[in-house]
C-alpha cells in the first residue's frame, strides 16, 4: 500500500496501502466531528489502541523515526489521496483498490472513481455492479463489492461521513484491522500501528534482521509494530506513512537500493551481510490458465455489456467447459454475477 500522507518539511503532519498494498494522511489533522497459546487471544489487534510509554521512559524506535520521517519529506510520491483536502473518503478508496495492485494501475481507476463518487453516498446510491464496472482491470473485484458496501453504511450509520473512530471503522463491512487502521492513522492522524507487506519487509530487515517477513503476519510482528510506534499521534501517523513509502520505493522485495536507503547505517540485516531468505519459499502467484483468468473474461464481457448477456456470448470466452462453468459459478457465488431466466447474465443490482 501507499501511504497517504503529504509531506510538510519542518511540520509534523497527521493524518495511505498492499499487496498487499501497495496509502496516506492529510498534513493537517482533519477536524474530528464528522489496516504462549492464549497470548493472541489477549492481545489487542493491530489497529488496537496502543499504550503509550510511560513519561521519561526512552522511546523504541526514536532512532528509525527520525530519519525514515526526514526521508519521506524529501521523496514522498505526489499522489492525489495525499493531498491535505482529499478527505477520509479519498483514503479509504485508495486503500481498497491498492491492496495487492500498484499505485501506477491504481491511479487512473482511482481519478475516475472520485470524479463520478466523490463522497460515500454518491456510490451507495448507485447498483453495486456499477462499482464492479467501474473496478475495470485493477484485478481481485470483490474490493469493489466490498468498497460499495462500506460506502451504504456510511451512508446509513454515519451520515455519510466516513467515521473516524478505528471500532467504527472495523465495523464497517469490508474493513479488516489493516484498512481501519491505514484510515485512521493517515485520515484522521491517529496513533495506530499500520502494518501492510511494506512496512513489515522494512522491519523485518532493519530490526529482524531477515530479508523477508513470514508469509503471514505474526503476532511477533505486531507487538514489534506496536513497540515501535512513536508516542505524539502526529508522528505515529507520519511514521506509518513514511516506513510504508519506504518499503514502497527503497526497501522493496527485489532489488532493494540499501545506498538510498535512510537505515542503512542501522539495518541489522545490512550488518549480517544480508543473509538469504530462509523460511519458507515465497511463491509467486500465476494467473495464465487458472479460474482467475477465466473469471476475468467473462466479467470484462459482462462489464462492457448495456443489456443482460446470454450464455451462449459467455461460453465463447473460454473453450474448458467445466472450467468455465466452474468460474462462472464462483462468480455468482461471491455476488459479481447476477443469474437472470432464460441463462442471462448481468452485473448485480442489488
Amino acid at each position: 500500500m501507499t501511504a497517504s500522507m503529504k509531506p510538510m518539511p519542518n511540520t509534523p503532519a497527521p493524518d495511505r496501502p498492499e499487496a498487499v498494498r501497495t496509502a496516506t494522511p492529510p498534513t493537517t489533522p482533519p477536524a474530528r466531528t464528522p489496516q504462549a497459546a492464549h497470548e493472541p487471544a489477549a492481545e489487542p489487534a493491530a489497529g488496537a489502541t496502543v499504550p503509550r510509554p510511560a513519561a521519561g521512559e526512552p522511546q523504541a524506535g526514536a532512532d528509525l523515526h527520525t530519519p525514515v520521517i526526514a526521508w519521506f519529506e524529501q521523496h514522498a510520491r505526489d499522489l492525489p489521496w495525499r493531498d491535505p483536502d482529499a478527505g477520509a473518503w479519498a483514503v479509504m478508496v485508495s486503500e481498497f483498490m491498492l491492496q495487492q495492485t500498484p499505485v501506477n494501475r491504481v491511479l487512473p481507476v482511482y481519478e475516475q472513481w472520485m470524479a463520478r463518487w466523490p463522497r460515500p453516498a454518491d456510490l451507495a446510491a448507485e447498483a453495486p455492479g456499477e462499482a464492479v464496472r467501474a473496478w475495470g482491470r485493477l484485478g481481485y473485484p470483490r474490493r469493489a463489492l466490498r468498497l460499495h458496501g462500506a460506502a451504504v453504511a456510511i451512508a446509513e450509520r454515519h451520515g455519510g461521513d466516513v467515521p473516524a473512530e478505528h471500532a467504527q471503522l472495523l465495523a464497517l463491512p469490508g474493513i479488516g484491522e489493516y484498512t481501519a487502521a491505514a484510515v485512521a492513522s493517515f485520515a484522521y492522524g491517529q496513533r495506530h500501528a499500520v502494518l501492510d507487506t511494506n512496512v513489515r519487509r522494512v522491519l523485518a530487515r532493519a530490526v529482524s534482521g531477515v530479508q523477508y517477513p513470514p508469509n503471514a503476519t505474526t503476532a511477533a510482528e505486531r507487538r514489534l509494530a506496536r513497540e515501535l510506534l512513536p508516542e505524539r499521534d502526529e508522528t505515529a501517523a507520519r511514521w506509518a506513512a513514511a516506513s510504508m513509502e519506504l518499503g514502497a520505493l527503497v526497501c522493496t522485495a527485489r532489488n532493494e537500493s540499501c545506498a538510498r536507503c535512510p537505515l542503512a547505517s542501522r539495518c541489522a540485516w545490512k550488518a549480517a551481510g544480508k543473509p538469504p531468505h530462509s523460511g519458507p519459499a515465497r511463491r509467486g502467484q500465476s494467473y495464465a490458465g487458472t479460474d482467475r483468468q477465466v473469471r476475468g473474461k467473462l466479467l470484462a464481457v459482462l462489464r462492457e455489456a448495456v443489456a443482460p448477456v446470454p450464455q451462449a456470448v459467455l461460453d465463447r470466452e473460454w473453450d474448458d467447459a467445466v472450467q468455465r462453468a466452474r468460474a462462472l459459478d464462483g462468480l455468482v457465488a461471491d455476488g459479481l454475477v447476477e443469474p437472470l431466466p432464460d441463462g442471462l447474465y448481468r452485473l448485480p443490482h442489488s
